[in-house]
């Protein structure tokens, strides 16, 4: 029983609850494949439960995703040359149509990219407890069951995840103002303007590139900036995205191919950091815009 129908009450009632796990699932995971197949998964797992034993249908499906989320991260984790580790988190790409009248608050949601990313670095267990109770309000209790572990213990693996989350730089200042800082770093590199550049990099600016060769990530503002100087003639054509909520870009070689897609952080009217795909294969697998 892989597909739910629409007259099945437990199948209507699965339906209702879907956005809600595949978001759960993506913020363990990372990656909307991966949140597509465990929630698939726990569809199934459902489909052979005999319901009448489910007194919360919510939050036995937000339990069996998370069992099925921490296995694939413990499986990742056991398993280092299939991780995610190395590479930059999923981008989403969408097109950015400027700032709407409203437009007052960061771009950036619970699933940007500086989340994503520190969310990354966190072992399973901690990744479950902070997404889970911070992200989604499931007591301490419920998830210390799919750990396997004490309230207790569950609290302190939320508490020590949340201060590394607490401890990475996010996105400040208003949709608008995050886009005028872009635009700014963009202007100064087009004409080579390496003081320009420097006005806008934060001094600890990280700077994270990932090709078909690997990760390389480059650290402090006069690297970035001679970086960026250099690179700036290699695009023919570049139009404006949102890169999972936060300002972006996307570039094109002169014969239509997409050469890149670059995200932006910007804190305190500075750019923190600039994450950019450069990979052929992950560049393919991204639902680009068409060249504006």
């Amino acid at each position: 029983m892989s597909d739910t129908s629409p007259t099945d009450p437990v199948a209507t009632a699965f339906e209702a609850q879907r956005d809600r796990l595949r978001a759960v699932a993506y913020r363990m995971l990372g990656s909307h494949a991966d949140a597509e197949d465990a929630v698939q998964e726990a569809w199934l797992r459902l489909s052979r439960q005999d319901t009448a034993t489910i007194h919360n249908l919510a939050g036995w499906l937000t339990t069996v995703v998370g069992r099925i989320s921490l296995d694939v991260l413990r499986s990742r984790q056991a398993h280092p040359e299939a991780s995610y580790d190395d590479r930059l988190p999923e981008f989403v790409v969408t097109v950015d149509d400027g700032p709407a009248p409203e437009d007052d608050v960061a771009l950036a949601d619970s699933v940007g990219l500086a989340l994503l990313v520190v969310l990354e670095s966190l072992g399973p267990s901690e990744r479950l407890a902070f997404v889970l109770h911070d992200l989604f309000a499931v007591p301490f209790d419920e998830i210390g069951q799919i750990l396997g572990r004490s309230t207790d213990a569950t609290k302190m693996l939320a508490s020590r995840a949340r201060r590394k989350v607490q401890a990475t730089e996010q996105p400040t200042g208003t949709g608008r103002e995050q886009r005028q800082v872009v635009h700014a770093f963009l202007s100064a590199a087009r004409r080579g303007d390496f003081e320009g550049l420097l006005r806008v990099l934060d001094p600890q600016v990280k700077l994270t590139v990932e090709s078909s060769d690997g990760v390389v990530v480059t650290l402090g503002a006069t690297k970035v900036a001679a970086g960026a100087q250099l690179s700036a003639g290699a695009v023919a054509r570049r139009r404006a995205v949102l890169v999972n909520g936060l300002p972006g870009v996307v570039s094109w070689r002169e014969d239509g191919a997409p050469f890149s897609v670059v995200a932006f952080t910007v804190v305190d009217g500075r750019i923190a950091g600039i994450a950019i795909v450069t990979d052929p294969a992950r560049l393919a697998s991204m639902n680009l815009p068409d060249p504006g």
